[in-house]
């Protein structure tokens, strides 16, 4: 049920579900994902503490991932911060 909303976030217009999975973008939407379930553990239980490092491993990936991304398709980042809202604009 997931995996169908992380697939139309993504692209709709590739139609084979086994090119997007290795993606850049189905990859940060996954990690973005694990990030907020994380989070809202995390306001529940705040002691847990390997949650909070595997919390802090993720967003560590996720952030590779997107210095990658912004490298290599400033478009595409673009594009996909917009869609998981996961960066604030920067006001001048």
């Amino acid at each position: 049920m997931v995996k169908n909303s992380v697939f139309s976030v993504i692209s709709p217009k590739q139609e084979k579900k086994e090119e997007i999975k290795g993606s850049v973008e189905f990859q940060v939407v996954n990690f973005t994902n694990q990030i907020r379930r994380l989070t809202s553990h995390l306001e529940f239980h705040r002691k847990d503490f390997l949650s909070q490092r595997g919390l802090k491993k993720i967003l560590g990936k996720r952030q590779r991932l997107l210095v990658y991304l912004s490298k290599k398709n400033g478009i595409r980042y673009k594009e996909l911060i917009d869609r998981l809202d996961i960066r604030e604009p920067k006001i001048r």
